[in-house]
């Protein structure tokens, strides 16, 4: 098994001249895309409120959370981003795959643009 990488472009959904390419390790186990908060901070995205998360540890840790719009293969859609802290992991997670309609193709290990939504 293999990592599966991406380059996105994260952008201020408020000033679409603000943005910055990323590669972020593709974490199909995240529920949502953490992004380091100096980062975030240089594209003046702010935070609209803190949520509480659950580590594989077990540990509840609260993180700030604002919305960007990410583009990946072409698609682009705007997502909740984790502002992630010290010690934190950037990842590209399921929420912003999902909307994105990216998945993980099991056999290349790369990310493709899903042939269809199931509409049920």
């Amino acid at each position: 098994m293999g990592h599966t990488f991406a380059i996105v472009r994260l952008i201020n959904p408020n000033d679409l001249s603000k943005f910055l390419e990323l590669k972020l390790l593709v974490d199909t186990g995240s529920t949502y895309t953490w992004i380091r908060r100096g980062r975030l901070e240089k594209l003046d995205v702010k935070p609209m409120t803190k949520w509480k998360f659950k580590t594989i540890e077990g540990r509840i840790i609260e993180r700030d959370i604002g919305e960007v719009v990410i583009e990946c293969l072409g698609e682009r859609a705007t997502r909740i981003v984790v502002f992630a802290e010290e010690g934190d992991s950037e990842v590209l997670g399921v929420d912003a795959l999902e909307g994105l309609r990216l998945e993980v193709d099991p056999v290349t290990r790369q990310l493709r643009k899903i042939e269809a939504l199931l509409a049920l």
